[in-house]
């Protein structure tokens, strides 16, 4: 066994900084306990079932209720124990051998134990439980029988003692601790879920900083301090509001009033060069950098999106560069789903271009010279519908009529994860940030079979067992000395699924947060790559 004090091949692997270095992560030493924040939303939270809670503004408030045996070093994408004292990894790099630590305690004071890491497990990739991130477990072993219902607990989980946890994987994977770190994976107790059934995301339970006070359904949520959480120090706020319904424009002439903290949904875009250009507000801006890209999916199950050829010619149809003028040059056009400053990402790569001439020949070529109807799911959020409205504009140039219609987040996500609903979703408000900074990241949860089901983050329905089998290969690779190997795999992958063009791929954005002028802390808490968009943990008032 390898230690994680030791520097193993798989360890490497996976990006790990020193072991010494995350543990001793200090939190800032001006920073005062104490106090309220308020956040606000436009539109209300679905959820805050880690197994379940994939929304925008639930991920922040999931992080800082739940736990789980792996977590990340504040502001950064470096991994650090969690729940987990330590663990170890085997030679081969299929078993990981986690020791909890003692006298962590659940919101309903009962001490966390390795029976619930198991059931925590078993829930999320239990089909029953319908949650779009079952499929980041599919290396542990036991979790194929789990996703046909021919099992009921995975196999490859097994109890060791009470604070001792062992992890067996069908497979090496190099992303594994990655996984552990995710919001899926928090750990949860057996008796509130048994309580609450399908409600435990409005009465959540879980070892994190905060805990849920009042849920006021279309106004409010309060988190209140965790008095007993298990990190010495922190949190430092007693409480945080979260108000929903409240527009993103009213938002922020509320923060300019000293009346909200942190506009949840951002600069609304019609405001953006008014605030930068004003010195006194643009200096409350934190700018940072994201693994996200934007993108449209195509519905591959409906048509005429069945057809690889009107996929392709929709490809070529938008025009990205517009696009990004109208948020005011805060991304660049994409021609991948990766990102660039992911790992895989195919520099010599240029994408479809922009030719509707060709998009129209193509459609032509395909069967549909007239073109066709169809419709665009949107999120109602700013700019979001003006965004659906040039992808409208553009399309009806090659013939395509396109009814847009603009939802709340949670009605666009349902009707992405329900089979043959929504032939187009812009994934604006809801487009993809990696959650953890791995090619394979943004493969599986999106664009792979296991996230193509009932409730899944697969909105276009693709399902290619040829790019799954490669996608594995890539992440059965733990040796360092391959990892270019490793990333020239996944440059296949992605290069494939853009000649089956299940997306548009529109553009890659940056994050701008804006604060009241009371909020503490370093930037990076507040464009935090994991605790999207702010870590609440570890932020505080300076009055």
């Amino acid at each position: 066994m390898k230690n994680i004090l030791a520097t193993s091949a798989l360890s490497l692997s996976l990006g790990l900084a020193s072991f010494a270095s995350a543990q001793d992560y200090q939190p800032d030493p001006n920073a005062k306990p104490g106090g309220n924040i308020i956040v606000t939303y436009k539109d209300d939270v679905a959820t805050l079932d880690p197994a379940i809670g994939y929304d925008w503004q639930n991920w922040s408030m999931i992080k800082s209720v739940f736990d789980g045996l792996m977590d990340y070093v504040p502001g950064t994408t470096e991994l650090r124990p969690g729940l987990a004292e330590s663990y170890e990894i085997s030679d081969d790099g299929t078993t990981f051998t986690f020791k909890l630590r003692k006298g962590v305690k659940f919101h309903n004071g009962r001490e966390m134990t390795a029976e619930d890491v198991k059931y925590s497990l078993d829930r999320v990739t239990t089909p029953a439980t319908q949650s779009p991130g079952a499929g980041f477990f599919g290396s542990i072993k036991g979790y194929d029988a789990m996703a046909d219902g021919s099992a009921t607990s995975l196999e490859g989980v097994t109890v060791v003692d009470p604070y001792t946890v062992k992890i067996e994987l069908s497979r090496p994977d190099a992303t594994f601790l990655h996984v552990m770190a995710l919001n899926f994976a928090s750990v949860v107790p057996k008796e509130a879920v048994d309580e609450y059934g399908t409600d435990f995301g409005k009465h959540p339970v879980g070892t994190g900083a905060f805990k849920l006070s009042d849920w006021t359904i279309g106004q409010q949520l309060v988190f209140e301090k965790n008095a007993d959480y298990w990190r010495s120090g922190v949190p430092y706020l007693d409480s945080i509001t979260f108000e929903v319904g409240q527009e993103p424009i009213v938002a922020l002439l509320r923060l300019q009033q000293g009346e909200v903290d942190v506009p949840g949904d951002g600069i609304p875009p019609a405001k953006f060069n008014e605030v930068m250009d004003n010195p006194d507000e643009a200096k409350r801006v934190v700018v940072g950098g994201q693994l996200h890209t934007g993108y449209i999916t195509l519905n591959v199950q409906m048509e005429p999106f069945d057809k690889v050829e009107v996929r392709q010619a929709m490809n070529m149809a938008i025009n990205k560069d517009r696009i990004v003028q109208m948020i005011n040059g805060r991304a660049t056009p994409a021609n991948q789903p990766l990102p660039p400053s992911m790992p895989g990402y195919t520099k010599d790569y240029e994408g479809y271009p922009f030719d509707q001439e060709k998009a129209k020949q193509m459609l032509a070529d395909a069967g549909y010279p007239d073109g066709f109807e169809t419709e665009l799911y949107v999120m109602n959020t700013d700019p979001n519908p003006r965004i659906a409205q040039a992808i409208q504009q553009d399309l009806s140039q090659i013939g395509v009529k396109v009814d847009i219609k603009a939802l709340a987040q949670a009605n666009v996500i349902e009707a992405g994860g329900t089979p043959k609903t929504a032939p187009m979703i812009w994934s604006g408000g809801m487009a993809w940030i990696a959650d953890f900074p791995d090619p394979s990241n943004f493969y599986g949860p999106i664009l792979g079979c296991a996230g193509a089901v009932e409730g899944g983050w697969n909105w276009s329905w693709y399902c290619n067992e040829e790019l799954d089998a490669m996608a594995t290969e890539a992440d059965s690779i733990t040796d360092p000395a391959k990892q270019e190997e490793r990333l020239q795999k996944w440059s296949d992958v992605y290069m494939k699924v853009m000649e089956d063009a299940p997306w548009v791929p529109v553009f890659n954005e940056n994050r701008y947060t804006m604060k009241s002028g009371r909020m503490g802390g370093a930037d990076a808490l507040y464009v935090d790559p994991v605790s999207i968009p702010v870590n609440y943990d570890y932020v505080y008032v300076t009055e």
